[in-house]
């Protein structure tokens, strides 16, 4: 974190718990890509929205090293239950040894596998919350998976909405970039879905938050 707007923003917010902090080193020192986790401010944000909810049903597509899933079951109603998906099985230990260690094991349910194939097997649940930041190619895949199944007034958010600011009209594509004109065609499909009502943040790689309504 070396942008000064950054630095002043993760100064400003809530302490990175250190069980948190732990696994940020841990990510940093062992998994490629580790920028790929949430880290610090939009995890506190994502704790933030959390307990503000009070969510009974969170559902997690792309848990990576497993930091946002903490975060989402920080505000976990008493009963609540969170399901996060990895197509990764190598991630599967260092996942559940986190989980353990924030004491969470009865409010995780952890899958392994490729989200559209076990989404099928979810299908009887009602989502309060929805945090969706897995491969960004099948993001209306997933979306679509999963939109009706939350309850009205439920969230859904979507990562990496700004893809690197490739997003904007003005960037140039690269020839073989296949991934930012899906990101693209998600963002302009969600901002005219009449179901959700967005709104589009500009939080570290973008983060779309939606509402469903109808």
């Amino acid at each position: 974190m070396t942008d000064p707007l950054d630095l002043y923003a993760a100064l400003h917010t809530a302490p990175e718990p250190p069980l948190l902090a732990q696994l940020t080193r841990e990510t940093h020192l062992q998994l490629l890509m580790p920028r790929m986790s949430s880290g610090h401010v939009q995890g506190r944000f994502l704790s933030l929205i959390s307990h503000l909810t009070k969510p009974l049903r969170v559902l997690e597509i792309g848990t990576f090293c497993g930091y946002a899933t903490l975060c989402l079951a920080e505000g976990l109603a008493d009963n609540g239950l969170l399901h996060t998906i990895e197509i990764d099985p190598e991630r599967e230990a260092r996942i559940r040894r986190y989980v353990a260690a924030a004491g969470i094991t009865d409010k995780v349910r952890l899958h392994i596998g490729a989200a559209l194939d076990v989404l099928p097997g979810l299908v009887d649940e009602v989502w309060d919350l929805v945090f969706i930041d897995a491969d960004k190619r099948n993001n209306a895949a997933y979306f679509e998976a999963v939109v009706d199944q939350v309850r009205p007034g439920g969230l859904l958010i979507v990562d990496n909405v700004l893809w690197g600011g490739k997003v904007l009209p003005e960037h140039q594509l690269k020839t073989g970039d296949k991934d930012t004109p899906l990101v693209r065609a998600f963002n302009d499909q969600v901002a005219r879905d009449a179901r959700v009502e967005p709104v589009f943040l500009p939080l570290r790689d973008g983060l779309l938050l939606l509402r469903k309504v109808a």
